[in-house]
């Protein structure tokens, strides 16, 4: 109990220092006129310690009673270490096999063509995960940034122009931690479905602040052509494009997740994230399929 709340942990030894006080006041009271002098100056000298003890719990107690609990736990030195460890291990043995596999297929072959497609999607999803494993509390400009540099190439070879537009807001901090990670996640799965599913030639990733209510808006747009029209119509998630795990992720961290068929064709998603929204851990199941 004590060990997850120090503000009732200082009070209840200010409590105990406030008892033995008063009861070492009193013993000084009675011994003193009923002891010799050394004894007498013994219990004076107890009493002054007792002061000095309870003048340094004062002066802690109110750095421990604005202790609150961190919405976004950091893991000790120890877990990052083995989280950094395990992402140098998959970027240098995994991420070298699937480019030595790359290098055997010649992409005139459309067999080969196709199975280089997918061993450069698989790529560049583990790129991502070892990214997200060694980002730590990064915050989600930051991480946003990691994921266009990843991105670009791809998109670039596919044809694929990218509009960047991640815009800060003085005075207002970027989500961090598991949320940025979850925004993060939600971004990359979009642009995953443009990649394989879009046809587009063109897509938007914007993020900026909007004052009323106060949230994070982030949209991955693209010109593609667009999901099922019975899918949108009737608010369902249509399967295979990893909806319904963006929007877990979405309510995980506090947020909303929307999905819009603009007009002139094509799919935009758009996450909102209220800046007071209340995040929940980061549980298996919440990836996209």
């Amino acid at each position: 109990m004590f060990r997850t709340s120090p503000p009732r942990f200082a009070l209840v030894c200010l409590a105990l220092w406030l008892v033995q006080w008063i009861l070492g006041l009193l013993l000084v009271g009675y011994f003193w006129a009923l002891s010799s002098p050394a004894v007498q100056w013994l219990v004076a000298a107890q009493l002054i310690g007792q002061t000095l003890l309870g003048l340094l719990i004062l002066v802690q107690l109110p750095r421990a009673l604005q202790w609150r609990p961190r919405r976004n736990p950091r893991p000790s030195a120890e877990v990052q270490a083995e989280r950094q460890r395990i992402a140098r291990e998959l970027h240098d043995n995994v991420g070298s096999q699937l480019v030595n596999t790359m290098g055997l297929l010649d992409p005139q072959v459309p067999a080969h063509s196709q199975a280089l497609r997918a061993l450069e999607q698989c790529l560049l999803d583990l790129r991502l995960v070892v990214d997200s494993m060694d980002s730590g509390a990064d915050m989600l400009a930051d991480r946003l940034a990691r994921l266009r540099h990843r991105m670009q190439p791809v998109l670039d070879r596919r044809g694929i122009r990218m509009a960047w537009q991640v815009q800060a807001a003085d005075g207002i901090a970027t989500p961090c931690g598991a949320r940025a990670q979850h925004m993060v996640s939600i971004a990359q799965e979009a642009l995953s479905n443009v990649l394989q599913h879009a046809q587009a030639t063109q897509v938007a990733v914007r993020l900026h602040y909007v004052g009323e209510p106060g949230a994070w808006c982030l949209e991955v747009c693209d010109n593609g052509r667009g999901l099922p029209e019975a899918s949108t119509a009737s608010g369902t998630w249509p399967p295979g494009f990893g909806l319904e795990g963006m929007r877990r992720r979405a309510v995980q961290m506090g947020g909303a997740l929307e999905l819009v068929r603009p007009e002139e064709g094509g799919t935009c998603i758009r996450v909102v994230l209220p800046i007071d929204g209340a995040p929940q851990p980061l549980r298996q199941g919440a990836h996209g399929a």
